[in-house]
């Protein structure tokens, strides 16, 4: 099954911060964003704006002179024992602190051996997880999860997966219609986000984002209900602003 992988802002913003962390590592008594900047070609403010982000996810810490050092969290992901459960916690904060800043539950999936994968989510007494009341593995085509996912294969892997997962009518919007679904994967763009208008459940609408590392097809997605619909725009814009430090996670 082949990808289509095609850069988004977030990919380019993790690469970005993964330079600046490889620049940082090298100097274990602290390096000065000045010299940062001119070891990695980043602009003042583009690199302003990763060692905040690098700040706040842990990866990086200011010492008295300014200077800037590995950060903890950063540590603890260097290390085989534990690894796991460390980017996962780290995971959990990153998504914790989305949630709070979109204003919606927020979940990480993966697309594993042909299936759809919930591997996370964050959610709240005021910011409330989708009732799943048909399997997300199933209704791909119904979910802004699903068709954003379905949206990094190729065309072969697309057809191979529905050809798995009959297009069930979840609601009067849900496409059934083959043509139709993958007319509309083909010519959706990788860096606008996949939305999910009551599809899947009515009183519920979704966005997606992709966070592709490597040869990993994931995104990240976020659920809103549908009386807060028009906040879904704003809050996916949010989303994939916001989507970097999961991507640099997975990608460490």
């Amino acid at each position: 099954m082949a990808l289509k992988h095609e850069p988004t802002a977030p990919y380019h913003s993790a690469q970005d911060a993964l330079r600046v962390l490889e620049t940082v590592s090298r100097h274990s008594t602290g390096v000065l964003d000045a010299e940062i900047g001119r070891r990695t070609g980043l602009g003042a403010d583009r690199l302003t704006i990763l060692l905040r982000m690098l700040r706040r996810e842990g990866y990086v810490e200011q010492n008295a002179d300014g200077a800037y050092v590995s950060g903890a969290a950063l540590g603890r992901l260097a290390t085989a024992h534990g690894r796991d459960q460390a980017l996962r916690e780290q995971l959990q904060r990153t998504m914790d602190r989305l949630r709070d800043t979109v204003g919606a539950a927020i979940y990480l999936s993966r697309y594993v051996d042909g299936e759809i994968h919930i591997s996370q989510y964050a959610d709240g007494p005021s910011t409330p997880a989708v009732n799943e009341w048909v399997d997300f593995r199933s209704s791909a085509h119904a979910t802004a999860i699903g068709k954003s996912l379905l949206g990094q294969l190729d065309h072969n892997g697309r057809r191979d997966h529905l050809s798995r997962h009959k297009m069930a009518r979840l609601t009067s919007r849900t496409i059934t219609n083959e043509r139709l679904l993958l007319s509309r994967l083909g010519a959706q763009p990788p860096t606008v986000p996949v939305l999910d208008l009551q599809e899947y459940a009515i009183g519920t609408v979704c966005a997606a984002v992709p966070i592709t590392a490597g040869s990993s097809v994931g995104c990240l997605a976020l659920s809103l209900p549908v009386e807060h619909a028009h906040r879904l725009r704003e809050a996916a814009d949010s989303l994939n602003r916001g989507a970097a430090p999961v991507l640099l996670s997975m990608a460490l």
